[in-house]
């Protein structure tokens, strides 16, 4: 486990602690989340790292198996999506392929959010440690590797792997 995730882990419990570090991902609250993240080791000016650890204050709900992409998998099918007969994509199909397409910085970020909402309204654990590290490093590579778990064929869901 990562250092700041075991550090954002500790502070789980306290509730102004993390509504006050979810003011990261409103543009005009961010200046509430500082001190927090000045608390955890976290730069004000790293903005992936403050902007994960926002999710998890969102989401505390950790897994420590698959990428994003198996995430999404796993909100795939609690949702129960069911691809039609004519090969149409499903609604969770549409917004994973809009994530990878997004450009590094504040729209990915949002694209992730809006997954992270999904994540979190369907009980779906998030490995925030892989998170991190791809939206740092967020390239071709990354992407393929995000396609790869959610549509391997044989796909293990978040569940079963845990």
């Amino acid at each position: 486990m990562s250092s700041l995730l075991e550090r954002l882990v500790k502070f789980k419990e306290n509730r102004g602690m993390m509504a006050n570090l979810r003011c990261i991902l409103i543009a005009n609250k961010k200046h509430r989340a500082w001190p927090v993240l000045h608390r955890l080791g976290v730069g004000v000016d790293n903005d992936i790292a403050a902007f994960v650890a926002g999710l998890y204050a969102t989401h505390p709900d950790v897994c420590t198996n698959g990428n994003f992409g198996t995430t999404c998998k796993a909100i795939e099918r609690q949702r129960g999506d069911k691809s039609g007969d004519e090969g149409k994509l499903t609604p969770t199909e549409r917004r994973f392929q809009h994530l990878l397409s997004a450009e590094p910085g504040e729209e990915l970020q949002q694209r992730v959010l809006r997954m992270i909402l999904l994540a979190k309204a369907q009980s779906v654990p998030v490995n925030y440690e892989k998170l991190l590290l791809d939206m740092r490093y967020w390239n071709q590579r990354t992407k393929t590797d995000w396609a790869t778990s959610y549509w391997a064929q044989n796909a293990e869901s978040v569940e079963e792997a845990v």
